[in-house]
């Protein structure tokens, strides 16, 4: 009796499990296409990326010498470069410049984004002048804003007209870093305004058009609607910002090498320094991986802040 009574429940989960394993068969044969087309991009990924990263954690703990080979020293090249009074410089110089994006430079693009998307006529050329400066090549840029920060160039000479005496933008160290920002703003504003101006365009229009029958004038929308409507998107390009300008070094290291005085010598050049400029390769895979464990936990709190937008 018991027997006749527990065999139909066995039986069940046969074709059950048949079920479930031709589900998982058919799926399989359904996307295998699609993961073949994943397979080059999973294999440049990791060749590029990941195998790099491993390796200069490996490397990060020996002397690397290309003649002799390289030997194994542990955590010397850590207690090297900690020893290093330039490191802490370079630690401060990189939290400044992030600190002068922020208040200089992040809230241009949003600015910017609200103030075209309110434009009645010229939107579409206001996204092209806007976007402009983004595409100006590296040399041009950096010729361009020495020529513009010069004593006898165009700002000093705007200045001159309001009785003000020349100002030394880059070979002071009070505002080589400012000088730096703000030419870093003009240039890079126009790429993050697109975002957020897809932001702005992608709320609807009904939430504008009622705020409106109910006498909510510009800045109650963009109090009301538009910011909170963003809040997502603002802090994610916030985390990205914070990632992307503590690892800047392009613009210090073409305008002005580290200096004066070493007021622009940011992490990421003082790497770029001990690993090309020395050729202690070792110590500059070093200042890597540390940079890599800060940034990956940025990357972990980004996830954790947006977690329901993934």
């Amino acid at each position: 009796m018991e027997e006749s009574v527990v065999s139909p429940a066995r039986r069940a989960k046969g074709p059950e499990r048949e079920t479930k394993k031709h589900t998982r068969t058919s799926n399989w044969k359904k996307h295998i296409w699609g993961y073949l087309f994943l397979v080059p991009a999973i294999v440049i990924f990791i060749i590029f990326l990941w195998v790099p990263i491993i390796k200069g954690m490996v490397y990060s703990f020996y002397n690397i010498d290309f003649v002799k080979g390289n030997t194994f020293v542990g955590f010397d090249n850590y207690i090297k470069i900690f020893h290093n009074p330039d490191l802490w410089l370079s630690v401060k110089n990189t939290l400044y410049f992030m600190f002068l994006t922020l208040i200089m430079g992040f809230w241009v693009p949003i600015a910017a984004a609200i103030a075209i998307s309110e434009l009645k006529f010229f939107q579409s050329f206001a996204r092209i002048a806007a976007y402009l400066p983004f595409v100006v090549p590296g040399v041009v840029l950096y010729g361009m804003w020495r020529w513009m920060y010069d004593p006898v160039g165009p700002i000093n000479a705007i200045l001159g007209w309001f009785g003000a005496d020349p100002v030394s933008f880059i070979s002071d160290g009070r505002f080589s870093m400012i000088s730096i920002v703000f030419m870093e703003t003009w240039q890079q504003f126009g790429s993050a305004m697109l975002i957020y101006l897809a932001g702005v365009l992608s709320i609807p229009k009904d939430w504008y058009e009622a705020a409106e029958i109910d006498g909510a004038g510009v800045w109650n929308r963009i109090k009301h609607i538009t910011l909170p409507s963003m809040r997502s998107l603002i802090v994610l390009m916030l985390i990205l910002q914070v990632i992307g300008t503590s690892q800047a070094y392009q613009s210090q290291l073409a305008l002005l090498d580290g200096g004066p005085n070493k007021a622009t010598l940011t992490y990421a050049l003082f790497t770029v320094k001990y690993a090309f400029t020395q050729l202690d390769y070792g110590a500059g895979t070093a200042l890597g991986v540390l940079m890599f464990i800060v940034l990956g936990i940025l990357g972990i709190i980004q996830f954790k802040v947006n977690r329901e937008e993934y």
